[in-house]
């Protein structure tokens, strides 16, 4: 899509789709979220939205653990509490498939709503599709690798740019005895599912091929999972096949670690001279050695059964909040953005020089595949990484189980 909106023009657009300004006034949008730093950014912005828009906006956070249950509770009813949802990647096949999403298109066409800034990664990451699009992303988490330049400057190395390369390197820093190579989240389920991700896709690897048949069961799978173990043996700290990401972040903030594949945007909270000072000033981002990571990421949908007044009154808002000026005033305040534009426009790269290296690192990223079950699945393929790690499964038995337990639940 190539349609544009300006500010004014979403504003202006407001005055068409309320019968009068009475009704404006009288609206309510209500959105459940999930209790971190993106949505408080936001939130702090709310008030402004609503004296320029007469549109009140009530944010209830919770616990990520507690958004799915309770969302799906109000999407199966006759009409949904929540008239603006916060969506996750792993439920983006879930929810479109269920029918409890509003197709955003026409409202991106009645809008001339600009598209062009939107990383591409980012749509298909969501399920847009040249027929619809079900979610309009908010924000990413993709993964890339934070290192210690320190530590890889006294060994007077540069970083691999293989995933065979960056192995070999975390062993012979854990070999070294001072730190280990590699902070690693082995934890069954979605921590170890996801380091994993960057693995597969830095060795050539897939879940699916691009007529979205399962495509795991490769050499390019086996490769990166016997290096995934490879690593977690040999690179990682003691108890990690049970670490969560928790557990790296406290590793790497204490000086602790070489290195850990983790979400691009973890870098500025570790290097935080007050909150990591054995660490601060000797960090850097790169895209995952072998070129690709994963791809993570929230988006803005509306429900499919609330009322046409407040679907229109929910897209006003989000054509507000992902307008190129919000978005910008949100990346300077630290938000991570979706759009290439917003990544590299000056203020914000004054504000934060490392999002040169955020972008490439979005850009890089694939996705875990999104599907009805694809929460189900992260238990399924978490369980067989976890056997090849411990040293209870070859790789390669693993790989075909985990490509197994994909098709069945793809074929449900």
């Amino acid at each position: 899509m190539t349609i544009k909106i300006t500010h004014a023009s979403s504003l202006a657009l407001l005055a068409g789709l309320m019968a009068t300004p009475a009704a404006a006034q009288d609206m309510t949008i209500r959105a459940l979220m999930e209790d971190v730093p993106e949505t408080r950014i936001i939130e702090a912005m709310l008030p402004e939205f609503t004296e320029e828009t007469g549109i009140d906006v009530e944010f209830e956070k919770v616990g990520y653990g507690d958004m799915h249950d309770k969302l799906v509770a109000q999407l199966v009813g006759g009409t949904s509490y929540y008239n603006l949802l916060s969506v996750d990647f792993l439920w983006a096949g879930e929810f479109p498939e269920a029918g409890w999403l509003t197709d955003l298109t026409p409202y991106v066409e009645a809008s001339e709503f600009d598209m062009s800034g939107f990383i591409p990664s980012m749509l298909d990451l969501l399920g847009a599709s040249e027929d619809s699009l079900p979610i309009l992303p908010m924000y990413n988490y993709s993964m890339g690798l934070i290192y210690r330049t320190d530590l890889l400057e006294a060994r007077g190395e540069t970083l691999p740019d293989t995933l065979e390369g960056y192995v070999e390197l975390a062993k012979a820093v854990s070999a070294d005895g001072e730190v280990v190579g590699a902070a690693m989240q082995g934890q069954k389920g979605d921590p170890n599912s996801m380091e994993f991700s960057n693995y597969l896709f830095s060795a050539g690897g897939a879940y699916l091929d691009e007529d979205g048949e399962v495509a795991l069961d490769s050499d390019a799978a086996v490769t990166a999972l016997t290096l995934y173990t490879d690593a977690i043996q040999n690179a990682a700290q003691t108890g990690a096949l049970s670490a969560t990401l928790d557990d790296t972040m406290r590793l790497m903030c204490s000086g602790e670690a070489f290195s850990m594949v983790t979400y691009w945007w973890m870098l500025p909270q570790l290097d935080n001279a007050e909150n990591c000072p054995d660490v601060a000033g000797k960090l850097a981002l790169s895209v995952m050695p072998g070129g690709a990571g994963e791809s993570g990421g929230w988006g803005w949908g509306i429900p499919a059964n609330v009322p046409d007044d407040e679907k229109e009154a929910a897209w006003t808002f989000i054509s507000w909040v992902q307008s190129h000026e919000i978005a910008v005033r949100r990346a300077v305040e630290g938000h991570s953005p979706v759009q290439s534009d917003v990544f590299s426009a000056p203020e914000v790269l004054e504000a934060h020089p490392y999002y040169a290296d955020g972008q490439e690192v979005v850009e890089a990223g694939k996705s875990f595949p999104i599907f009805t079950y694809t929460a189900q699945y992260e238990d399924v393929l978490g369980t067989q990484i976890s056997l090849a790690a411990s040293g209870d499964a070859t790789p390669e038995e693993a790989i075909t189980t985990a490509a197994e337990g994909l098709a069945d639940l793809m074929a449900d």
